[in-house]
């Protein structure tokens, strides 16, 4: 299986990102990113993603827009201030309620997804092409949550299962560590709001996941990807190895996801 090789760069992205914005939504352009590992829709379903990018969640969502996400480092909104559940609304938490973005939000169950073990440890991936500081604040929709409808606030918790606060830019990434929740099955949603504080940016992301059911010990997602090496497992429903490793829904073809490696980490720098 060969790597795939990103075609438009990160520079060529950046430079389109503001005629994706609104004028309301627009911001200083100084912090770019978006997860990676687990893989945010947002690059997933990026030219960066490779096959990804072809899976049918990705066409439907591209279509909806109406244009790629090639800037898939700039799903941000300004002004926020800390007011997400006031200023994003329900059924809009994907896109962060840009219109260049919408297709984010489509309520299905065969996004591109990453598998997880309840209780494990997480490290988060998140790229980021300048080093700003700022608030990370993550969170795993509730026991229950059912894929298949748009996602609400009601569907978080209160409370982030983890927040961090100005971690260090390392080869092109922010690394966010974190320990996942006891309780999740099934599909889930991480949904990551990242809180500038020297810019007015907030960025929203929606990381899909795959839980083992209770019992069963398996997920419901097709052909599985680990988070190195390459390798593929094809047939059923892939068991649970690791506590982060890429699946692709819809019997997608597999790809390695860049996650902060020496490709993606030579773009960045080129910034």
């Amino acid at each position: 299986m060969t790597r795939m090789t990103a075609r438009p760069s990160v520079m060529a992205a950046a430079a389109a990102a503001p005629l994706l914005l609104l004028s309301w939504a627009a911001g200083p352009a100084r912090a770019h990113g978006a997860p990676t590992d687990p893989v945010s829709r947002v690059y997933a379903c990026s030219p960066e993603g490779g096959d990804t990018g072809r899976s049918a969640a990705c066409r439907a969502a591209v279509a909806a827009n109406g244009a790629p996400f090639t800037a898939w480092d700039n799903l941000r909104v300004a002004g926020v201030n800390g007011r997400d559940r006031q200023v994003i609304p329900d059924g809009r938490l994907c896109s962060g309620n840009l219109p260049a973005y919408r297709g984010l939000d489509l309520a299905r169950r065969d996004w591109p997804a990453t598998r997880l073990t309840p209780g494990a440890a997480l490290t988060m991936t998140y790229a980021s092409t300048i080093a700003h500081t700022g608030t990370f604040r993550l969170y795993l929709t509730r026991p229950g949550y059912d894929p298949a409808k748009p996602l609400a606030w009601s569907d978080l918790p209160e409370r982030p299962f983890a927040q961090v606060t100005d971690p260090p830019l390392r080869d092109g990434a922010y690394h966010i560590a974190a320990r996942l929740p006891q309780d999740r099955t099934g599909r889930q949603v991480l949904y990551t709001v990242w809180q500038n504080s020297s810019t007015s940016d907030t960025y929203y992301s929606c990381s899909d996941v795959v839980f083992p059911e209770k019992g069963a010990g398996k997920t419901e997602a097709g052909p599985a990807v680990s988070a190195g090496p390459a390798s593929v497992v094809s047939g059923q429903a892939a068991r649970d190895t690791g506590p982060s490793a890429p699946v692709l829904a819809g019997g997608a073809a597999a790809v390695l996801v860049l996650t902060g490696g020496a490709a993606l980490t030579a773009r960045l720098r080129r910034r």
